[in-house]
């Protein structure tokens, strides 16, 4: 069994909590805070039997296998180079940058450590995805020729960390990525985009449409928003149908509707928690049991397409991947 430490009391880490406590393959043994007091507060109400006042102290714990690193975007690299120095693996909450190189940086040092590091992308790892991804790609709907995605919601606070242009904050970073990463999984790798934003008081994108010229003609279109109300949308259109995926992030009514002419098929998914099956996964894959979902090429093509995204908002010009 994998023995576990967090890096920071960030609030999604409630849900990779919760899924660790259905698992039997994994224990959650500590936090790290920069306050002392928060991380045993922390720890005691969430049953964690070790608390840490600063992120190093934990990474020098020697009874920890991996960390999950929640902490704010801009921050990511940084503790992640540290926990693989330190002998530690490593799930990175997503994204782990908008910098390829840097992204290559990190999965070099992890390769020279002997150790794992793995993006968490938590929807990846649910059933209903990897169901959507079998269909497409089987033909269900004839030939792929177009995504469409949607990930937004209101975010109130202003002074949210999300918002912060020093942290790599904005609505790419925060729920674009999701559409990203479902564009490249269905529709394979961009070799072309454009972008535009609306950016916030701080500078960062708060609202962010783009379009994605992908292999073998199939275009892609997303938006994604820290200022709209909840959007949660997944489309595949192909030449004979299209699927269309409800709630694709979160998964928490999980399900597709094929179309197909007039017809229409509701094909289910089993509930299952994505944090759970993250965690398993990456888990198995540190014992040697298995492979992780995903590793380097995934990390690195999602920060690809994340820096020509906002190169090509920024300049108002078509960016080329090569």
């Amino acid at each position: 069994m994998t023995r576990w430490g967090i890096l920071s009391t960030a609030s999604i880490n409630q849900k990779l909590l919760g899924g660790a406590r259905d698992s039997g393959e994994v224990e959650m043994v500590a936090v790290a805070s920069r306050d002392g007091s928060r991380a045993r507060a922390y720890a005691r109400e969430n049953g964690l039997e070790r608390a840490y006042g600063s992120y190093d102290e934990l990474l020098a714990d020697p009874d920890l296998d991996a960390v999950y690193i929640s902490l704010p975007n801009g921050m990511h690299i940084e503790w992640a180079t540290r926990a693989l120095e330190a002998g530690k693996h490593v799930l990175c909450e997503k994204p782990l940058s908008r910098r390829a190189a840097e992204v290559e940086a990190l999965f070099d040092l992890a390769d020279r450590s002997g150790r794992l590091c793995m993006e968490a992308f938590m929807w990846r790892h649910n059933p209903q995805t990897k169901r959507l991804a079998a269909l497409v790609a089987g033909g269900a709907i004839g030939e792929l020729r177009l995504v469409r995605a949607a990930f937004a919601f209101l975010l109130a606070d202003m002074d949210d960390v999300r918002l912060d242009s020093e942290l790599d904050g904005g609505g790419l970073m925060d729920v674009g990525c999701y559409c990203v990463s479902a564009v490249r999984l269905l529709a394979g790798e961009p070799r072309a985009v454009t972008a535009q934003q609306v950016s916030a008081a701080s500078g960062v994108d708060r609202r962010f449409v783009a379009t994605l010229s992908c292999d073998a003609d199939v275009l892609a279109e997303f938006d994604a928003a820290l200022d709209l109300p909840g959007r949660s949308e997944l489309e595949a259109i192909g030449s004979e149908g299209a699927i269309r995926v409800g709630d694709p992030w979160h998964c928490h009514v999980p399900g597709l509707d094929l179309t197909r002419g007039e017809e229409v098929e509701r094909i289910a998914t089993p509930p299952v928690d994505s944090y759970r099956l993250q965690l398993e996964n990456f888990s198995a894959a540190i014992e040697g049991r298995g492979e992780p979902l995903l590793g380097r090429a995934d990390a690195v093509g999602q920060a690809r397409v994340i820096e020509a995204l906002y190169g090509a908002a920024e300049s108002g010009q078509n960016v080329e991947l090569g």
